[in-house]
């Protein structure tokens, strides 16, 4: 590992940093059951970290192979599958929404009411796919407790964890609801993720869930990721854990009887998969490689600078654009691409990176970033829910390129 440190260009013993503050910081205190920690540079593993407890109750320590629930780590993986079927010439980022899902032309912008009883206005502009990939779409989260329009996705039970309802269903239920705001207006964390995901399935000819495993975990060599955990691979699937109030936490999801051991009726393509870290990390190769991965390739490396580019109108960050009471991004400082939050001015973020650098995490604190300019990947993983409980990824971002010898910034 120490050659291939050097040849990172990065310091051994900053690095060394990083398992310190976890094991002190979140370990030995009990925020956090796990930390496995993933830094590649400029090709090269300089640093992985396996640290804590996969299942706390068994006293199973976590392991580089752990599966973890990455829940939406799985909008990266969808917005790329969308993306291969615009390079593929079936659909195009500023086709209308209703040239595929029809029922939807006549979506309004909520004006007042109640669900059954909601009163809308005309949009001033069609919903279009690019609005799904930059979650300028108008949808919602019934996760983000701030209108009676996600009021209305929480009482309808719309892209709920173990819903019985299937992606066309959702799509007809949307039907029915008001959007937040007229398309291209405002930025919201929503199930726009998931839409795409039924889109994937309905333009491709495929269903969703085997367009990802046929075209991109495959060919990527992805052996453990995907909607389920098979029997056989059941002992190396990780508990989840929620926060609780003073530093504590307790048992959400006990990998014993989830339910992600069986086949989901509702395949979320904004947070349905498990994956581990190695085979994210080979997910996360193929975009540093502008799309190509070991003769594989996925993407043009135009599609994949469109992709990471800011698509916020007028070059706005999330402070100016955002909605959203929850999202797994910071604002300041961050845009949004076409699946990912891309930094645009560090200096006002207060974090370290690079402009152009590309993220995002998942709902149980996972994390990850791709920094073109510096050749870095890094990926975390545990299992805490929610995952703004602790500022662990801007605590790792700082770490992280704390322990630089050099830099490709001059």
């Amino acid at each position: 590992m120490s050659s291939a440190i050097k040849a990172a260009g990065l310091n051994p013993q900053r690095l060394q940093r990083i398992d310190h503050f976890l094991q002190t910081r979140y370990l030995d205190t009990g925020r956090l059951p796990c930390a496995l920690t993933l830094v590649e540079r400029r090709g090269e593993i300089a640093h992985c970290s396996a640290l804590g407890l996969m299942d706390v109750e068994r006293a199973r320590p976590v392991r580089e192979d752990t599966i973890f629930r990455i829940y939406s780590m799985t909008k990266p993986v969808t917005s790329v599958a969308f993306m291969m079927l615009v390079e593929e010439g079936l659909v195009a980022l500023d086709d209308p929404v209703h040239r595929f899902i029809p029922q939807w032309r006549d979506l309004g912008v909520y004006e007042g009411g109640l669900l059954e009883t909601f009163r809308t206005r005309r949009t001033t502009a069609p919903m279009r796919m690019v609005d799904l990939l930059r979650h300028t779409s108008g949808l919602t989260y019934s996760i983000q407790q701030r209108s009676n329009v996600d009021a209305a996705y929480r009482k309808l039970g719309l892209a709920e964890f173990g819903t019985k309802m299937a992606l066309p269903q959702m799509i007809e239920a949307l039907a029915g609801l008001p959007l937040e705001f007229s398309p291209g207006t405002a930025w919201n964390y929503s199930v726009s993720t998931d839409v795409l995901g039924y889109l994937v399935g309905v333009i491709s000819g495929q269903s969703f869930a085997d367009f990802l495993r046929s075209r991109i975990f495959a060919p990527l060599g992805m052996i453990d990721t995907d909607f389920q955990v098979p029997s056989s691979k059941a002992a190396r699937f990780a508990a989840c854990y929620s926060a609780l109030p003073g530093g504590k936490k307790r048992l959400q999801d006990d990998p014993t009887n989830s339910t992600f051991l069986e086949a989901p009726q509702f395949y979320s393509g904004g947070a349905g998969l498990v994956s581990t870290a190695a085979d994210y990390l080979r997910f996360c190769r193929m975009l540093r490689n502008r799309g190509e991965l070991d003769g594989v390739r996925l993407l043009s490396p135009k599609t994949l600078q469109l992709m990471t580019t800011n698509h916020l109108p007028d070059g706005k960050d999330l402070t100016q654009l955002s909605v959203s009471l929850f999202s797994e991004a910071a604002y300041a400082g961050v845009g949004f691409g076409l699946g990912f939050s891309v930094g645009i001015n560090p200096a006002r973020s207060l974090l370290p990176g690079s402009v152009g650098d590309f993220s995002w995490g998942g709902m149980a604190s996972t994390y990850f970033w791709v920094d073109p300019v510096e050749e870095l990947i890094v990926i975390f993983m545990t299992q805490l829910m929610p995952s703004a409980t602790y500022p662990v990824r801007r605590e790792l971002r700082t770490l992280v390129y704390s322990a630089f010898e050099d830099s490709a910034v001059r």
